[in-house]
């Protein structure tokens, strides 16, 4: 896979003497590259190798992809990326910066950053909090708001052309069972099938775009206390050329097999939230499945190589091999409706429950709050008028509710509806909207006080419920509730165990 003998560049990269030190300099390595940090700078260097789904095996080659990337990624990170640096061949046959001397190899220079700003370290150490991911999800999708879109071929086929990439990437590997891989392969194809028309329908609405391509927890950062995105691919613009929702859901099958199923959850409908992309909600799954394939494969190639911890990155790569049976299998469309007055803690119990219900990345979460922002075209931080919570208002809000939970049910997705429901007609609407879809509605109790107390508590947040609010609510006196009633007063997990069971 080799194809030339890149040693002395490496030697050159790695010794201090090269950037006027004298201590050691950090390398990092992946399948791909070599990364060396150095004071304020980093270096990276692109391996010579052709696999199936990258050529670098020339350093004319190499030297167009570290343009490639530099252009860019300067576009999602612009004061991380600084250019590229040649290594030529001095008159003494030494290697040196720039030189006028023939050329041997390149590097991209970036500013160096903390590694303990990289996301995938964060979430190691406890850091990636829900309000990060909730930012990091809104820069998503603005940057594929923002992505060419790539009109030729269709959206079947563009998956069809990256499972093609890893059956061609698996039949390099040693570390998988022939048998298995050809039960996966038909599992894919099969699933393909099914979505065919859906995916083409969504590359001909503009859906397939020159997207990042590598969007797992390793290549977001934080940089001036902002999630950005770095390091996409720029060596193979087949595989960056997908629907939106297949970059997504690197990130999200990332998260899911480093055990935070519930930051992954509240990415997905952070992300969704923004961009409204009800109908391409059952292929997440599907496209989690696929880059966990990815991800297997990448990581076996990379155990077959010299020097590297065959026993641990085989076990890497067979644990997201077993993880493609878990995304495929079907699971039932199911509405769970979480009702209960202003203070309840709805949305609490919505955002813990819905990771645990249907396939990774769990349901979509239809909140009240979020809808009634996104029909005033505001953000969720943005306090309403109290004219935004006429009746009539209200009836739209609940409309779009059962509307968007019927299209994702129909589509054999999971929904947690997260609203007030006092109201018969809303809960009957809810209902109706389940069909013949697994329904379940819960109605969270707490005495008045309780409700006060989280009310006037509150920071932030999409709801504008005050103790105003409440206390009308409570005048009503909502009756007749025959959904399973739950003490909202017991611990969060508790109420989310009880709703499971």
């Amino acid at each position: 896979m080799m194809t030339e003998d890149q040693s002395g560049t490496i030697a050159f990269l790695t010794d201090p003497a090269t950037y006027g030190l004298t201590g050691p300099v950090e390398v990092i390595e992946t399948h791909i590259s070599v990364v060396v940090l150095v004071g304020e700078r980093a270096y990276k260097l692109k391996k010579a190798l052709k696999l199936p789904y990258v050529d670098f095996s020339t350093a004319a080659i190499r030297e167009e992809a570290c343009r490639k990337e530099v252009a860019l990624n300067g576009e999602t990170a612009p004061n991380l990326y600084l250019g590229v640096r040649r290594i030529t061949s001095a008159a003494d046959g030494s290697l040196e910066w720039d030189g006028d001397g023939d050329p041997v190899d390149c590097v991209v220079e970036m500013v160096r950053f903390e590694q303990e700003n990289l996301f995938d370290r964060m979430a190691v150490s406890g850091k990636l909090t829900p309000g990060l991911m909730s930012a990091a999800a809104r820069m998503i999708a603005v940057y594929h708001a923002k992505a060419p879109v790539v009109a030729a071929g269709g959206g079947a086929d563009n998956i069809a052309a990256v499972l093609d990439i890893n059956d061609a990437g698996f039949a390099t590997s040693r570390v998988f069972d022939r048998t298995a891989l050809a039960s996966v392969g038909e599992a894919f194809r099969s699933r393909l099938r099914r979505h065919a028309a859906l995916l083409d329908r969504r590359a001909a609405a503009g859906k397939v775009r020159r997207c990042h391509g590598d969007l797992h927890l390793r290549n977001l950062c934080l940089l001036e206390g902002e999630p950005r995105l770095f390091d996409c691919i720029e060596f193979n613009a087949q595989i960056a050329t997908i629907d939106v929702l297949y970059d997504l859901a690197f990130l999200l099958m990332d998260m899911w097999h480093r055990g935070f199923p519930e930051l992954a959850n509240l990415t997905m409908n952070r992300y969704l939230d923004e961009t409204g992309d009800a109908e391409g909600f059952c292929l997440l799954p599907f496209f989690m499945a696929i880059r966990a394939a990815v991800r297997a494969h990448v990581t076996a190639t990379q155990a077959e190589e010299p020097g590297q911890d065959l026993s641990r990155l085989t076990a890497e790569a067979k644990s997201y091999f077993d993880m493609i049976d878990v995304l495929l299998q079907d699971r039932p469309a199911r509405l769970i409706a979480i009702g209960g007055l202003s203070g309840s803690g709805k949305t609490a119990v919505a955002d813990r429950l819905a990771a645990r219900v249907g396939a990774p990345a769990g349901a979509r979460i239809l909140e009240s709050d979020r809808i009634r922002k996104a029909l005033y075209g505001v953000s969720v931080e943005t306090r309403l008028p109290v004219s935004a919570y006429d009746p009539e208002v209200s009836r739209k809000v609940y409309q779009e509710m059962a509307r968007h939970s019927q299209l994702i049910l129909e589509q054999g997705g999971c929904v947690v509806a997260d609203a007030v429901f006092d109201n018969p007609a809303n809960r009957k609407l809810i209902e109706g909207a389940a069909a013949g879809a697994d329904f379940l509605g819960v109605w969270l109790d707490a005495v008045p006080a309780i409700l006060l107390q989280r009310v006037r508590s509150r920071v932030g947040g999409p709801s504008d419920a005050d103790a105003g609010v409440l206390e009308a609510q409570l005048a009503r006196k909502p009756s007749d509730i025959s959904w399973r009633h739950v003490d909202a007063s017991l611990p969060l997990e508790e109420v989310v165990e009880l709703i499971c069971r």
